[in-house]
């Protein structure tokens, strides 16, 4: 018999593109909820026709959906971003061969579909947790730009909508395989009006539900906080080369001073970009010569206070490391944070270090092992390191603005693609949120539309309001349905102007956290017990 590897390919491709452009093109999530069914189709072909060799299916699936989708990180690092295609497709890949052994070993029906749904979203839930992480592609991320259709993400969260999408896409299969392998044809009326309506109701149901939420919900306010946004439109790769920081602060501030001209002089929150400067060092940070001029505008500026990322250092005059991340420094030791900062007038500014860090670029992870193999290839090739040693704090913490103190939560970049970890700002008390990035690394790519894209689920997971300030864009203000009121252009020198509801409410994600990741874990785990005891127990083949 003929090997259907044609057929194979094809249906592997067709996967590949499905599970692609909901990451692409706007307003096509939908695509998910059947993205997964060629590749399932695939796999039975596989199994019926015992094809040898057939880990490069699913495996080339993978690869093809991570480059399609992540491909730009190349144009900050192409080692990194090489290895993050590899290395998340690597993992999916294992995920998919723990379904094949599940078949294996629990027979047929539909026991190993669940455990690998479950043992899915038990891996997605994982990435939240680990220093080695990038949730880029959560299955659930689909709908990042078809918002209208997760409204109920302030329930479930992302993995809410991960779940969605297996349920659907092995409902779909299960009706396909009934077709194909004559079950349909012997139910009766009732058996297969209950599987119509039931998969009908997999596939509509949630979509109904979030538009009934979308319809009824009423944005929150409790007070509101006027945000000017600076996006300043420095090219990161010639920060430096092409303008001092001097300059550079000279530009920031005659934006602001601009656009505050035009408006009543009262309270206003100025928000800048991400690692702005590299001037401040914690021990006196009054020293900054950034620091100073913004103080200066300030009090020039009744009312106004700045919330900006600065990438800040702190000097240890010690023997021992103050930590293993830490690098020499004449007779002592440095170490660096990329941080948040508000700062007023007069007075101490407040502090937020990032923590979920870019691994390699900012991150050394799991330092014990990684920080000496740095050191010793750093010394062999003459460098003063190949990692990034920034240190983040082990909790949330929020800035403040204003004489009532109106508590906010910063997410530094990387930090809002964490539903999880930004509802810790909400817990916390942050009444609204703010983000800044630079996303102007990864050039005018999907890249930034991507991130951009994340921060709406967010909006809705916590129902917050957001101020969104990037370097070179997509500068925005989010309400609490995830729809962007106002935003900047991509690569543009400007300012946005606008306001931002406060709301103490929590959402039930918010309250309970991710009860679908939890719930799938322990199904995974128990699961995963059932396995390894028909590994351990032969049994006869069922």
């Amino acid at each position: 018999m003929r090997k259907p590897q044609f057929s194979l390919w094809l249906l592997c491709a067709l996967s590949a593109l499905l599970l692609s452009l909901p990451w692409l093109v706007p307003h096509t999530g939908a695509l998910a909820l059947v993205a997964l069914v060629p590749l399932l189709c695939a796999e039975a072909v596989i199994e019926q026709c015992r094809v040898r060799a057939s880990w490069i299916y699913p495996a080339a699936t993978f690869v093809a959906w991570n480059a399609a989708t992540t491909f730009w990180v190349c144009n900050a690092t192409v080692g990194g971003g090489i290895f993050a295609v590899l290395a998340n497709a690597a993992q999916m890949l294992l995920v998919w061969l723990l379904f094949r052994l599940a078949r294996k070993k629990m027979g047929g029906g539909v026991l190993p579909y669940i455990f690998l749904a479950a043992m899915w979203l038990a891996w997605e839930r994982h990435y939240f947790d680990v220093e080695i992480s990038w949730p880029w592609l959560t299955l659930g991320g689909a709908f990042a730009q078809s918002t209208r259709t997760v409204q109920w993400y302030e329930y479930t969260g992302m993995l809410g909508g991960s779940l969605w999408i297996w349920v659907s896409n092995l409902g779909i299969f299960g009706l396909l395989v009934a077709l194909s392998d004559g079950y349909w044809q012997r139910w009766g009326s009732l058996a297969r009006a209950c599987a119509t309506l039931g998969i009908t109701l997999v596939i509509a149901g949630p979509v109904v539900a979030s538009k009934m939420i979308w319809t009824s919900y009423e944005e929150r306010s409790e007070g509101t906080v006027d945000v000017l946004v600076a996006q300043p439109n420095f090219d990161p790769y010639q920060k430096f080369q092409s303008m001092t920081q001097a300059q550079q602060t000279s530009v920031l501030l005659d934006l602001f001073g601009e656009a505050l001209a035009e408006r009543t002089p009262g309270p206003v929150l100025l928000l800048a970009p991400e690692t702005f400067t590299s001037d401040i060092q914690l021990n006196d940070p009054d020293r900054s010569p950034t620091l100073q001029s913004f103080r200066r505008f300030l009090g020039e500026h009744p009312g106004a206070e700045m919330l900006f990322g600065a990438s800040t250092y702190e000097f240890f005059l010690t023997h021992a490391a103050p930590t293993i991340l830490a690098r020499p420094y004449g007779e002592g030791w440095v170490v660096g944070h990329n941080s948040a900062l508000t700062v007023r007038p007069a007075g101490p500014v407040e502090l937020y270090h990032k923590s979920k860090l870019v691994v390699g670029t900012e991150l050394t992870p799991y330092p014990g092992i990684f920080v000496p193999l740095d050191n010793w290839l750093s010394k062999k090739m003459g460098v003063s390191g190949l990692m990034g040693r920034c240190v983040g704090q082990d909790d949330v913490s929020l800035l403040h603005f204003g004489d009532q103190r109106v508590p906010l939560g910063c997410a530094v970049c990387y930090e809002s693609v964490y539903g999880e970890y930004c509802a810790e700002y909400v817990r916390k008390g942050a009444q609204a949120l703010t983000i800044i990035t630079n996303d102007a690394w990864w050039g005018n790519t999907p890249g930034y539309r991507q991130h951009l894209s994340y921060a709406r689920l967010r909006a809705i997971e916590l129902r917050r309001d957001i101020a969104r300030c990037g370097n070179t864009g997509i500068s925005c203000f989010i309400d609490q349905r995830g729809e962007i009121l106002d935003q900047s252009q991509w690569w543009t020198r400007q300012t946005l102007s606008g306001q931002i509801n406060l709301s103490s409410e929590q959402t039930a994600f918010v309250r309970h956290g991710d009860v679908v990741g939890r719930v799938c874990t322990l199904l995974f785990l128990l699961l995963a017990a059932l396995l390894l005891v028909r590994l351990i127990v032969p049994g006869k083949k069922r």
